[in-house]
Order: C-alpha cells, then sequence, then structure tokens
C-alpha cells in the first residue's frame, strides 16, 4: 500500500459528497460509487476529472483504500458482503453511532462507553485494517473548514496498524486538514459524536494543531 492507493467513497450522503469534493479540490483521484449509480455518475461529472463513477462492487475492488461513508449500522453488513474484496485493504470508518431523539436532537445507539470503531474493528475481515478518520466534523464543517489559511483545521483519527499511518494522513491532507493521530481504535470512543475531541462533543468547534497539540499529545 502506497500513500498514493486508489481511494474508493463508498455512500454519497452528506459526508461522502464532502470528502468526494475535497479529494476533488487536490486533485486526488478517487472513485466515486453509490447504490444509485445515476447520483454517483451526475456527482462525479460535478467534480471533475479526479472523479470516476462506480457500482459499489467494482469499487471495493479497484480500490486500496475504502472510505465507507454509509451509516454505522450498515458496515458490519457490508465487511461480511464484501469480505473476500476487502482483504488486505484500509477500511476507513467515519461512521457515528447516533439517530434522531424525540426532541429534534440526537442520541447514542450503542452502550455509553462504546464506540462505533472498536465495534467496526471487531468485524473486520482478516487482514483488513481499519482507520476511525474523516468523521470528527459534521458534513458543514467537513466542507467549510478543508483547505483553512493560514493554519490548516485538524482532522483526528484513530488506528491500531501504524504501518497504515502514512495513507490516512494522506488521505487527509488530500481532504485540506492537518492529521493528528490520537492512538489506537480503543481511544474511537473520543472521536465520535458526544466525545471529547469531537466537534458535536466537548471540543465543540474545529481548532488547529497548535490548538490540538494543547488536548493531546500527537503521534
Amino acid at each position: 500500500m502506497t500513500t498514493t492507493s486508489k481511494v474508493a467513497v463508498i455512500g454519497l450522503g452528506n459526508i461522502g459528497q464532502a470528502v468526494a469534493a475535497n479529494l476533488s479540490k487536490s486533485n486526488r483521484s478517487f472513485i466515486a460509487a453509490d447504490r444509485n449509480i445515476e447520483k454517483a455518475k451526475k456527482l462525479a461529472a460535478h467534480w471533475g476529472a479526479a472523479a470516476q463513477p462506480s457500482d459499489i462492487a467494482s469499487a471495493v475492488k479497484n480500490a486500496g483504500l475504502v472510505v465507507l461513508s454509509i451509516p454505522f449500522g450498515a458496515i458490519a453488513d457490508f465487511m461480511k458482503e464484501y469480505a473476500a474484496e476487502l482483504e488486505g485493504k484500509i477500511i476507513v470508518d467515519p461512521s457515528n453511532p447516533i439517530a434522531p431523539d424525540e426532541n429534534g436532537g440526537f442520541k447514542k445507539i450503542i452502550g455509553e462507553k462504546e464506540s462505533a470503531g472498536e465495534i467496526n474493528a471487531s468485524a473486520l475481515p482478516t487482514s483488513a485494517r481499519l482507520a476511525k478518520a474523516l468523521g470528527t466534523l459534521g458534513a458543514a464543517s467537513l466542507t467549510g473548514a478543508a483547505y483553512q489559511s493560514p493554519e490548516k483545521s485538524v482532522l483526528f483519527y484513530a488506528a491500531d496498524d501504524t504501518s497504515i499511518n502514512a495513507d490516512v494522513e494522506q488521505l487527509i491532507r488530500d481532504n485540506g486538514f492537518e492529521p493528528v493521530h490520537i492512538g489506537g481504535i480503543d481511544q474511537s470512543i473520543r472521536i465520535e459524536v458526544f466525545g471529547d475531541l469531537h466537534e458535536f462533543g466537548a471540543l465543540g468547534k474545529t481548532i488547529t494543531k497548535n490548538e490540538a497539540s494543547q488536548l493531546i499529545e500527537p503521534s
């Protein structure tokens, strides 16, 4: 795997579209895949030459790095369905285990001390590697804070296998952010909704690397 591994963005909802649009600005080529292939084609035409529309099966097969911008509840089944195709690949998980509540906000749909990252890691195909990334900001900030100047905003990520850090960090930079590794997947809860390093948690905003260094020791 190299830091120019072919990227597939699976699922073109709010987060998937934000990631894809950011990649197009950096001219990082990527596969844009959705259950609705016509939607993928229409969006890819808007994003330009960097984007290649695809059905999901072909995207998973042809990519080395797969961004699963699909709902948390669908990820385990997705990894089971495409287990063979995902072997040896890097899976980037931006999911947050939340659902709308009765007050117009959101509630966590797993245990208070559980994280989507750890749950999804337990369902990984044998030789696939997981990074929890690209989900620490809402879609609006993932778009609006990208390529900030003079200092880029931070996107935190977590991964157990440090051999994938370079790939994940390049993906984050190609989204217009500065990567900060917070540790292993057991730290995922910190960068999911309601966590202390999430925009919709204790952090409450985008920050720069300088500001992040006061909260965590970068690794």
